[in-house]
């Protein structure tokens, strides 16, 4: 967002001032006493003046300035002395608005100090040449004027442009902080929808049984808090499909860890669907593990994520029946593997 004119008209307009003094040159040239001078001024203030305005970037570089710069001292210096001040100047003085419309463009191409010591100049030097009366008459003061209030609107712009840009962050801000908020509260909601539809059942015969459950209802609940427990864990692992074939070897007596360290999130909805696929189909080839761990991998490898079926001894067996050792992804060293499998991160060709 700016708060500016659009640069067209604002170059337009600078143009159509510039062209201005020009038609006024040529309108005096009769006036002078050596058309020399006032011609090669002509050249100068058109070759400076088509620079400052043209030259693109919002700010001119040093060189554009400095040549500008260089045309307003070298202007009064070259024209002045060939103009007859005893029968009035009239419009033969043209380069002194000349200079104060370069210098203007200087300041709204954020060259200031350029403009101001230009101006200072021409003062200084009209003072000189033709008395402190001059300053007035030959409309010296009428070029710092128009320097001065060119100024103080390039002033009020930045200030106008940097506030824009300050309000147009902090809306920013607050439009990414409404996001997470509303990112929380549906993550919220999401979180107890589900977990209300899974334990719910449970919930209900354990109010019917008034807590009196028998054993293959407790074995059942604790399925339950583990399928609850996956949603955290290994959220991006889980498909209906995957949730079910999960459930079916955890009534079996097996143990199943699902960790999701990320790796997933970048992937397309297709990929994510064959991975899903793939997990599924190979939680139902694990029919001899005791312990299956599925794992995403981080990005930078080919694989996506891993499954591994161990096959424990005779105790470990019964320790992951009652849950024990769920946390242990090495397993013991009579553990044999079942499974082992890598699915891609993407599609083969």
């Amino acid at each position: 967002m700016r708060v500016s004119l659009p640069a067209s008209i604002a170059i337009g307009l600078a143009s159509l001032f510039s062209v201005y003094h020009l038609v006024l040159a040529v309108a005096t040239l009769q006036r002078v006493q050596d058309v020399g001078p006032v011609i090669a001024c002509m050249v100068l203030y058109a070759a400076a003046t088509g620079t400052a305005l043209f030259v693109p970037g919002k700010v001119l570089p040093v060189w554009t300035a400095c040549f500008s710069l260089a045309t307003a001292i070298a202007m009064p210096i070259v024209a002045a002395p060939v103009v007859d001040l005893a029968n009035g100047p009239g419009y033969a003085t043209w380069w002194i608005a000349a200079v104060g419309t370069l210098m203007v463009v200087l300041v709204v191409r954020g060259r200031g100090p350029f403009a101001w010591a230009g101006v200072l100049f021409l003062a200084v030097y009209t003072v000189a040449w033709a008395g402190p009366d001059a300053l007035g008459a030959l409309g010296v003061l009428g070029s710092v004027a128009w320097v001065a209030i060119a100024t103080v609107f390039a002033v009020a712009m930045n200030r106008a442009i940097r506030n824009t840009r300050e309000l147009v962050r902090a809306e920013q801000e607050t439009a990414d902080w409404q996001a997470a908020q509303d990112a929380h509260v549906f993550e919220r909601q999401f979180r107890l929808s589900q977990t209300t539809r899974m334990a719910l059942p449970m919930l209900q015969r354990i109010i019917d049984s008034c807590g009196d459950l028998d054993d293959a209802d407790r074995a059942e609940c604790l399925h339950l808090e583990q399928a609850i427990r996956d949603e955290i864990r290994g959220r991006s692992l889980l498909s209906e499909d995957v949730r079910d074939e999960v459930m079916r070897l955890r009534r079996r007596g097996a143990t199943v860890q699902l960790h999701d360290d990320g790796g997933l999130d970048e992937l397309e909805v297709d990929d994510i669907r064959r991975i899903h696929a793939r997990i599924a189909e190979a939680l139902r080839q694990a029919r001899e593990a005791d312990s299956v761990i599925v794992r995403t991998v981080s990005e930078g490898s080919d694989a996506a994520v891993t499954v591994v079926g161990l096959k424990l001894d005779t105790a470990a067996s019964e320790s992951a029946a009652l849950g024990a050792g769920m946390d242990d992804d090495d397993g013991d060293e009579d553990d044999s593997v079942a499974l082992w499998l890598e699915i891609p991160r993407h599609e083969p060709a």
